[in-house]
């Protein structure tokens, strides 16, 4: 009966913690974004390319899947 009792107030306790952090939460609005830093009224970030991080993304996320066939391929072969 003790350890039910127990259980029951740790749980109840843990709930009550959970509420009140949620309560605790800043409704507010977002501050608003930062001003464009190349001041021309281009995009922020100044029109930086992206395609040379995409096709590292790319030929990374291949290899990965290449070695994870092979490792699968060589287990297999060793069962």
């Amino acid at each position: 009966m003790k350890n039910l009792v127990l259980q029951l107030l740790i749980i109840i306790v843990f709930m009550f913690s959970v509420i009140g952090s949620a309560f605790a939460q800043d409704s507010g609005s977002p501050p608003p974004p930062p001003a464009n830093p190349s001041g021309d009224g281009g995009p922020v970030g100044g029109g930086a390319p992206i395609g040379s991080g995409i096709f590292l993304l790319f030929t990374m996320a291949a290899a990965y899947g290449g070695k994870k066939v092979y490792d699968f391929k060589k287990k297999k072969l060793a069962e």
